[in-house]
C-alpha cells in the first residue's frame, strides 16, 4: 500500500473504490491537493486471487452433490450385487438339480408322483428369493442408465469449464499478475521515501501476553524471511517467542522459543538482518543476538545514554532507549544528562553498533508518548493513552523539525510499544495486551518523466 501524488490533467479527482476488493486493484481516497493534483492510494491484489474465481465454486459445486451421490450409488449398486451374486453362485446347484428333474418328468411323465411332485414345490420355494433378486437387479439397471445420464453432463459441464480456462490461460494469468508486483515493487523501490500523511484505523492481530510487550518482523529489505517475533513484559525478560508466519503468530502456533543470555530492559528491541538488538537489562549496553545461531554475536555500550528509566517515555517502563529500522538502516533514539532529557537520535551501523551520526531534535523525551522512524525522519506521538496523535517530526536529512498532526485511534488505550517496518510499510503496536498493525500513507511525488 501506498499514498502517491501525480499531476492531475482534470481539476477534479473522482472519490470511490475501484474496483471490489474480490476483484484486483483498488484505487480509494482520492482528493485534490491545494494545487489541484490529484491524491490517492493504490493497494495490490493478493496473491491468490484466482483462488476465490467463480469457476473455483461451481466445481466445488459439481463435485458435491453431484460426484459424491453418483460415487455412493455405485458403491451402494456394487455391494447389493457382490451379495446377490453370492446368492445366486449359492443357488446354482438347487438350480440344475430343478432343472434336471423337470427334464427327466417331461420325457417321462409316469415318473412325477404325488411324493415327487411335493419334492419339486419344496425345491422351487427355496428358490423363489431369486425372484426379488431379480427385481433388485432391473431396478439397478435403471439407477445405472440414470448415472449414465448425470455423468454425461458432469462431463458437458466440465468441457465447457475446460473450454473456458483454455480461453483465459490462467497460468499465464498468473504469470501476468507475479510480473505486475514485481512492477510495483520496482516502482515503489524508485518512489523512495516519503513524508507521512496518514495511519489507517488499527487492525487487531492478536491478543497476548501481559499489558507491555514487543512484537516484530525482520525489517531488513529485501527480506524473504515471514517469521515473527513476541517479546512479552518489559523487564528482566529472556524468553523470544518465534513463530513461522503472520499466519502462525495471530493463532499462537508454530513457534520454537529462544532463551536470551541477557535479560531485556524496555519494549524498544528490532530484529534486523536476522538479529535481535536489544537493551541489556540494567544498562546503557546494546545486545546484538543473533537467531540462526542462537548467540551473541555483539554487545556496545550506548555512551551517555540514560537507562533503567531516567529518561523513558511518558508510560514508563524502563523505555529509555528504543532501537528501530528504517530505509535508511538501524538507529536507537534515547536522552542522556548533557542533552537536558531531549530525544538524541544516533544512525548505528548494525555490523559493530558504532554511533554513524547523532541529531539533538530538542523535545523532552518524558513529554512523547512513542516514536518512530520512516525514512530518516523521527514520528513523535503525544500520547500513549487515548486521543494520541503523531504531532512532531524531526527530519535527519535537513537537521530540522515540524509540528504535525496526525491523528490515529488508539483503541486499546495504552500503547507500550510503536516501530515502523519498512519491508511491510506499517506500524507495529503492542497496546494493553494486543498486537495491533497500522498501515501508513506516505506522501509521494510522481513526475511524468518516469
Amino acid at each position: 500500500r501506498a499514498g502517491v501524488m501525480f499531476p492531475s490533467p482534470t481539476p477534479a479527482c473522482v472519490q470511490g473504490l475501484y474496483p471490489g476488493s474480490e476483484e484486483g486493484w483498488q484505487v480509494y481516497s482520492m482528493a485534490s491537493d491545494p494545487d489541484g493534483r490529484c491524491v490517492c492510494t493504490v493497494v495490490a491484489p493478493a496473491r491468490n486471487l484466482c483462488k476465490r474465481d467463480p469457476r473455483s465454486r461451481q466445481l466445488r459445486l459439481l463435485t458435491e452433490p453431484v460426484v459424491q451421490n453418483v460415487s455412493q450409488s455405485l458403491e451402494v449398486v456394487d455391494l447389493r450385487t457382490a451379495r446377490d451374486l453370492q446368492y445366486v453362485r449359492d443357488s446354482e446347484p438347487l438350480l440344475r438339480g430343478v432343472d434336471g428333474r423337470l427334464h427327466s418328468y417331461v420325457a417321462n411323465p409316469r415318473a412325477l408322483t404325488a411324493k415327487s411332485l411335493q419334492e419339486l414345490k419344496g425345491q422351487m420355494s427355496q428358490l423363489r428369493p431369486l425372484l426379488s433378486v431379480v427385481e433388485q437387479y432391473r431396478l439397478d439397471l435403471q439407477m445405472l442408465s440414470t448415472l449414465q445420464m448425470e455423468l454425461s453432463n458432469l462431463s458437458f459441464t466440465l468441457t465447457s469449464i475446460q473450454e473456458e480456462i483454455g480461453a483465459y490461460d490462467y497460468e499465464e494469468l498468473q504469470q501476468r499478475v507475479l510480473l505486475l508486483e514485481t512492477r510495483l515493487h520496482s516502482c515503489m523501490n524508485k518512489l523512495g521515501c516519503g513524508r507521512l500523511t496518514a495511519v489507517s484505523s488499527p487492525i487487531t492481530v492478536r491478543a497476548s501476553g501481559s499489558r507491555f510487550g514487543s512484537w516484530m518482523t525482520d525489517a531488513m529489505i529485501p527480506s524473504s524471511d515471514s517469521r515473527v517475533w513476541s517479546m512479552d513484559g518489559y523487564y528482566k525478560g529472556r524468553r523470544v517467542l518465534e513463530y513461522r508466519t503472520m499466519g502462525d503468530f495471530a493463532k499462537g502456533q508454530n513457534f520454537v522459543q529462544h532463551l536470551l543470555p541477557h535479560a531485556w530492559a524496555g519494549t524498544g528491541h528490532v530484529v534486523y538482518n536476522g538479529s535481535l538488538y536489544y537493551n541489556k537489562h540494567q544498562s546503557n549496553i546494546l545486545v546484538q543476538y543473533h537467531f540462526r545461531s542462537r548467540s551473541v554475536l555483539l554487545q556496545r555500550s550506548l555512551s551517555g545514554a540514560g537507562y533503567n528509566n531516567t529518561f523513558p517515555y511518558s508510560w514508563g517502563g524502563s523505555s529509555d532507549i528504543d532501537l528501530m529500522a528504517d530505509e535508511m538502516g538501524l538507529w536507537a533514539v534515547y536522552t542522556s544528562i548533557p542533552n537536558a532529557g531531549n530525544i538524541m537520535v544516533s544512525r548505528l551501523d548494525s555490523r559493530t553498533l558504532e554511533v554513524l551520526q547523532s541529531w539533538d531534535t530538542g523535545f523532552p523525551k518524558r513529554s512523547a508518548g512513542e516514536a518512530f522512524m520512516i525514512c530518516g525522519t523521527l514520528y513523535v506521538t503525544n500520547s500513549h493513552l487515548a486521543g494520541a496523535k503523531v504531532h512532531f517530526a524531526y527530519h535527519t536529512n535537513s537537521s530540522t523539525y515540524e509540528y504535525t498532526d496526525i491523528p490515529f485511534h488508539n483503541q486499546y488505550s495504552h500503547i507500550s510499544m510503536m516501530d515502523y517496518n519498512p519491508r511491510e510499510r506499517a506500524l507495529f503496536t503492542w497496546n494493553n495486551g494486543h498486537q495491533v498493525l497500522y498501515n501508513i500513507t506516505l506522501f509521494h511525488v510522481i513526475r511524468s518523466d518516469g
